[in-house]
């Protein structure tokens, strides 16, 4: 392990501390411009913002893992100490594609919008009924990411390489850009702008910036940088002033934010088995970015330099997009041997690590006390954050690759399962409540 870094608007204390950590979110000046586009944000962007230890969410937007930089952080969210079934909708997740998929975002105070490999995306109301459902690709992989909801609407990329933008309330289609061959990952909103990473059939990708209001491509990246096949959602770190994304090159790519100029490539270390491909989300936090990597390895890369602060052996491939505790300065990262690794973010020493039965590729849910993720053994686990002891296991039908939403003391994740015209259990999406 390497030695100990500095941490970053961790070690502030009290309410002077927090509101250190908001100025230090530094928002894009106006105007700021990207391979000769100009973008007409701004500021106004970080108006109001949740801005805690360098964490980012943007007021009234719903989009995956909370934050722009993936942290999964929900301190304000309470697990239950044990839970039961409130509502399972039948034939949400269904695909035979291993990939994580199926994660939903809050919409209202009492909706969330919740897709699946169907290709459908469903807003459903806390009492499971459905409300409305907006059609993608039906005909191939569906959705793998997952919603951005934000300014009345609800903003989706699916496999067939499109980009769509259903109305919130109405659930009516108002654009759709195809960008490209298909789209595995899950758009990124800064407040103005959409960033997508976006796969092509060669094997080939791009990153893409793109108009909320209109679907207009407003920038990708010169050179169609990241190359072969970029599953990863994008990470945003406005206060280090980076973009980043990982791809099946086995590379992780920097750009600046918000000039999106290109920085940086770093290389994960290609085994017998893989490339060192990075499937899953990339995390930033204290001016690093961590990630897991099919080479066995999750990494802190620093942003500023691209450079390898640590990385820590895994038994098996790692495509877990890491979680965040900053009040305990932990990363929560998974592997596909089965654990999930609570890890010092300054050292990579574990501080512990809790197994399953089966490969852990879903995103961790990070909440005051707990940790809430699944595992291809088809379980939801709950296990406290200070030790990783076990709260409870909830059993499926099928493997839980979602990342749980932990809302209101409810959790709504879906499994995924087998086509059931084929005889097999279809793949469910679920509601859990407290049964205390």
């Amino acid at each position: 392990m390497s030695e100990r870094f500095s941490r970053r608007g961790i070690l502030k204390a009290g309410v002077a501390g927090i509101t250190a950590a908001t100025a230090g979110c530094q928002a894009p000046e106006s105007g700021f411009r990207a391979e000769g586009v100009t973008f007409t944000g701004g500021a106004e962007a970080f108006d109001s913002v949740e801005a805690s230890f360098d964490h980012t969410v943007l007021d009234g937007v719903g989009q995956f893992r909370h934050s722009l930089e993936n942290w999964g952080y929900r301190p304000d969210e309470t697990v239950p100490d044990a839970v039961e079934q409130e509502w399972r909708i039948p034939e949400h997740n269904t695909g035979e594609h291993s990939a994580a998929k199926a994660s939903a975002v809050g919409l209202s105070d009492d909706e969330i919008a919740f897709p699946g490999d169907t290709g459908l995306l469903s807003v459903i109301s806390a009492d499971g009924e459905i409300q409305w459902q907006g059609e993608t690709d039906l005909a191939g992989r569906g959705i793998h990411g997952t919603p951005v909801v934000a300014d009345g609407r609800v903003f989706i990329g699916a496999y067939d390489g499109v980009l769509y933008a259903f109305d919130a309330e109405t659930g009516r289609e108002e654009w759709s850009t195809k960008l490209g061959g298909s789209i595995g990952s899950s758009p990124k909103y800064d407040g103005k702008v959409l960033y997508m990473a976006v796969e092509y059939s060669d094997p080939e990708g791009s990153m893409f910036a793109v108009d909320p209001e209109t679907g207009d491509v407003l920038w990708e990246d010169p050179k169609s940088r990241p190359t072969d096949h970029p599953h990863s959602t994008p990470a945003i770190d406005p206060d280090a002033g980076y973009m980043v994304v990982g791809s099946n090159d086995g590379m992780l790519y920097g750009w600046k934010y918000p000039s999106l100029e290109f920085d940086w490539t770093f290389e994960t270390n290609p085994t017998n088995d893989t490339d060192g491909e990075i499937k899953g989300p990339v995390t930033t936090y204290d001016g690093a970015a961590f990630f897991g990597s099919w080479d066995r390895n999750i990494y802190r890369v620093d942003l500023e330099t691209g450079t390898e602060d640590w990385s820590v052996e895994t038994g098996w491939l790692s495509m877990m997009g890491p979680g965040v505790d900053p009040t305990r300065d932990l990363v929560f990262g998974g592997s596909h041997d089965d654990n999930l690794y609570a890890l010092d973010a300054q050292t990579g020493d574990i501080e512990w690590q809790f197994e399953t039965q089966g490969p852990l590729t879903g995103c961790p849910t990070v909440c005051e006390h707990r940790v809430v993720f699944g595992s291809k053994d088809n379980s939801l686990y709950a296990v406290e954050t200070e030790t990783g002891e076990k709260v409870w296991e909830v059993e499926n039908n099928g493997v839980v690759t979602s990342t749980p939403l932990v809302r209101d003391g409810a959790i709504y994740y879906a499994e995924r399962a087998p086509d059931p015209e084929d005889g097999d259990t279809d793949g469910g999406a679920y509601k859990l409540v407290d049964a205390t």
